[in-house]
């Protein structure tokens, strides 16, 4: 039987996941918050003349990759990567340089930056960067716990972000750990429900796209499922495989430039998105949650072009090295796919295509078909979709890894733990704490 000081530290170190998880509920709506004001002010800005775009999107990439390479370093990106590299490194001094207060608040600030210059990037996979650090600042005296705290504290990002507690779970397990960690799943589960329960008491409770009812009838609509999951799959998949080449260095002279000269690549890119920008009518800037929602509910037109030039868009916003999250817009990029494909299907439901289409595209940049069906489903609260939206997760899972066959964020994440503790990543450790 443990001792009553034994017990004492076990309920102090549960004590710490749910601390923690109400620091990442709090972080989750003040992110939510400046980036809404962010968008808010560059839509302001652009009601002056969208011209202005071709010079403060450039110099707001430039500025932003600036900060994220010297002011706050390991702040790059979406966050994620670094999540899964610091539960790859045993040394807490290296982990610390990847999860540490002072990345996480370098994120909340540049990811503001990006997204009030024009960037086709969400807050998400921010929230789980920072969502890790305020956990693991969180569980200092308890390093023995410290790969379940970062777990625990990525997971409740998720889940705080969208207001989607079983994909947080999901993701945890799916993505952030590729494995299922019973004795720190309670813990998990206590951190996600304190980051919703803050959520919670200073939004309220919300869906995120809003309540669909759109079926997918038996028969002929159901063809849109294996068009959608290819299409998702293929173009996801590619996505992830120019981020990755990029990451990786370029041969010859485009490499050495992006190698030497990041700012101004950063800015490059920051131009070709405002030019993506001048071509849809503005469509294609910030995260793409108003047009996703608009064309899962038919409220509103957006641009004709919308999926293709923000894929365009996004993957520049990506390659960049500005720091910035994927889920948002590859919701948007699959709602603009779904919706093209909804023109080739007269009479199938046009929200319930959508849907298919998020699911699918977001599967193909993940990799992470169960993460992306539930998340999905739990945006819309539409559970009538979900066998279709579950086999168009496999049908795109199947065809991204005939074009990419690394997951996208434990890809990013190698080259991080090759940096930072000059092995191979995965490479047996010792003393490796769980």
């Amino acid at each position: 039987m443990p001792g009553a000081r034994d017990l004492a530290g076990l309920w102090a170190r549960r004590g710490l996941f749910v601390v923690g998880g109400i620091a990442v509920g709090g972080a989750a709506v003040l992110m939510a918050t400046l980036a809404d004001a962010a968008q808010a002010g560059f839509r302001a800005v652009l009601g002056i003349s969208p011209l202005i775009a071709l010079v403060l999107t450039p110099f707001g990439f430039g500025l932003a990759a600036l900060l994220a390479r010297t002011v706050f370093p390991n702040s790059q990106g979406s966050g994620i990567p670094q999540v899964i590299a610091a539960r790859d490194i045993a040394e807490p001094s290296l982990r610390h340089r990847l999860i540490s207060l002072r990345v996480a608040a370098g994120k909340i600030v540049v990811m503001t930056l990006g997204l009030f210059c024009g960037a086709s990037t969400g807050r998400e996979g921010p929230t789980v960067q920072v969502g890790a650090a305020l956990m693991a600042a969180a569980g200092r005296f308890a390093p023995e716990r410290q790969r379940g705290l970062l777990l625990a504290g990525g997971a409740a990002g998720v889940a705080a972000a969208f207001n989607t507690p079983l994909a947080g779970i999901v993701f945890g397990i799916e993505e952030l750990s590729r494995s299922y960690e019973a004795k720190t799943s309670s813990l998990i589960l206590g951190a996600i429900i304190a980051a919703g329960l803050t959520s919670l008491a200073l939004v309220g409770n919300y869906t995120y796209f809003g309540t669909t009812g759109d079926t997918l009838p038996l028969g002929r609509a159901w063809a849109v499922v294996p068009v959608c999951g290819v299409l998702g799959g293929l173009f996801g998949g590619l996505f992830s495989r120019i981020v990755i080449a990029v990451s990786r260095g370029l041969p010859g002279m485009a490499g050495r430039f992006v190698a030497n000269r990041p700012v101004i690549f950063a800015a490059l890119c920051g131009l070709g998105v405002a030019l993506c920008g001048l071509a849809t009518d503005g469509h294609i800037y910030g995260t793409g949650y108003e047009q996703a929602k608009a064309l899962l509910h038919g409220t509103a037109e957006t641009h004709a072009w919308f999926g293709p030039v923000k894929f365009v868009a996004t993957t520049l916003s990506s390659i960049s090295g500005i720091p910035g999250g994927l889920f948002a817009p590859s919701l948007a990029v699959g709602a603009g796919l779904g919706a093209e494909v909804a023109e080739l299907f007269h009479g199938v439901p046009v929200g319930a295509v959508v849907l298919v289409g998020m699911v699918a595209y977001l599967t193909g940049v993940l990799q992470a078909p169960i993460t992306s069906f539930v998340i999905v489903s739990e945006m819309t609260e539409n559970h009538a979709l979900v066998i279709p939206l579950m086999v168009a997760a496999l049908i795109a899972d199947a065809t991204s890894k005939l074009v990419c066959p690394e997951g996208l964020y434990h890809a990013l994440a190698e080259p991080m733990v090759e940096r930072l503790t000059g092995r191979p990543a995965h490479a047996p450790q010792v003393n490796d704490p769980a």
